[in-house]
């Protein structure tokens, strides 16, 4: 096999200590259509941190540099081994230590590279790998649009912009909408909405891996014509396996066309494995100081963790012409761009939330929501057109 044979190029998340052995590799590699490293640590990182950058980043494989401590890469090893999606390992060393192979490999890595990287060595890896991949290659993509929405400070209105943004889009697209409350310590969407739901979300991931129409249907309740999955009853402090998490939006996608998360407050363990899931994230504040302080910071925290501004929104709620702060004001507090304000409309709120019922764009904040809904129904037609450009031009150089 030849470099004009091979085709495929997989995305790679490099972890490389030794910035000798990685810029070695990125030498090596440049030539070669093999792999292309689309994101980068240079010190191991914790699971935490590796499971967020491997969700944001949803590589093909990992590669890792097995050299410089062979005990912590055999960590990280066996946890993306085991992580899921699937994601494949490849060890990385600067010679071909017989040692360092088999506990690679026995540790769950699918290959391993070793310098100079030579050009055979990696198109053989790549074959090998990509037939590995296959199966889940020719699964049917869901196409499902997940949105999550997460406070900075607690009481901001995330839970009541969630819930309202889903009533919205049923209203304005007529198809299938779920909304699920990821927070299982203090969610009130049960209460919000007077449902009288034998199941939460917690029974929904323990039955995760055995999901089916049947199943999902005694699971869910229903309110004006959107599906929701309240939090429990009960304060569970357990956390959110982040593999049946996955599981569950794997199966949310394929059976509503928009996915609503009501997450907890950032920067909540939960938020950040949603963000990184979510086609687009909604950090919702207000114009109260301490909001526009934690704001900023949950803004930063995303932003060190390597989640771009493209990634996610700021929403200010409850804004008043009495606020004395505008909108650009807010910008350069939170060092990015404010996508909507939502008006402070108490009484039509707290009518609703007494009810039971959805906001109706007869009222301020009824109507706003409708633009909002409308805007997210606009980027979605632009995404999916955008996709499908690239799959056309893609078959064609194929």
């Amino acid at each position: 096999m030849d470099s004009q044979a091979h085709k495929t190029v997989l995305t790679a998340l490099l972890i490389a200590p030794d910035r000798g052995l990685a810029d070695q590799f990125q030498q090596s590699v440049s030539g070669v259509r093999t792999f292309q490293v689309v994101a980068e640590l240079k010190s191991y990182p914790s699971e935490h941190t590796l499971e967020i950058r491997l969700r944001q980043v949803k590589p093909d494989v990992v590669l890792i540099d097995v050299g410089t401590d062979l005990e912590k890469a055999i960590r990280l090893v066996e946890f993306v081994s085991n992580y899921r999606p699937a994601t494949q390992v490849v060890g990385l060393h600067r010679s071909n230590d017989s040692a360092a192979v088999v506990r690679t490999l026995r540790a769950g890595a699918s290959e391993f590279l070793w310098a100079p990287f030579e050009a055979q060595q990696q198109l053989e890896a790549v074959a090998r790998i990509q037939r590995l991949r296959q199966p889940a290659s020719a699964e049917t993509a869901a196409s499902g649009r997940v949105l999550v929405f997460a406070s900075a400070k607690p009481g901001s209105g995330a839970s009541t912009i969630a819930v309202q943004t889903a009533f919205a889009l049923r209203r304005a697209t007529g198809d299938r909408v779920l909304v699920l409350d990821l927070d299982l310590t203090g969610g009130t969407l049960g209460f919000y909405l007077k449902l009288h739901h034998t199941y939460s979300v917690v029974d929904l991931f323990e039955r995760s891996d055995g999901l089916d129409p049947a199943v999902w249907a005694s699971l869910v309740a229903h309110c004006d014509g959107v599906d929701v999955v309240p939090a429990p009853d009960e304060p569970d402090n357990g956390p959110i396996e982040p593999s049946r998490l996955h599981d569950a939006l794997e199966f949310s996608r394929m059976l509503y066309s928009w996915v609503i998360l009501d997450a907890p407050a950032l920067p909540h363990r939960t938020s950040l494995l949603t963000v990184s899931e979510a086609d687009e994230a909604f950090v919702v504040t207000t114009s109260e100081l301490a909001s526009l302080h934690l704001t900023r910071r949950a803004v930063s925290l995303l932003e060190q963790l390597g989640f771009t501004k493209e990634r996610y929104r700021v929403l200010v709620n409850r804004t008043s012409k009495r606020d004395g702060i505008t909108a650009s004001d807010m910008e350069k507090i939170f060092n990015c761009p404010v996508s909507h304000l939502f008006p402070n409309d108490y009484f039509s709120l707290h009518r609703v939330i007494s009810l039971g019922h959805a906001l109706g764009p007869e009222t301020e904040l009824g109507r706003a929501l409708e633009k909002f809904a409308a805007k997210l129904v606009d980027n979605a037609r632009r995404e999916s057109q955008r996709s499908a450009a690239v799959e056309a031009q893609t078959a064609q150089t194929a």
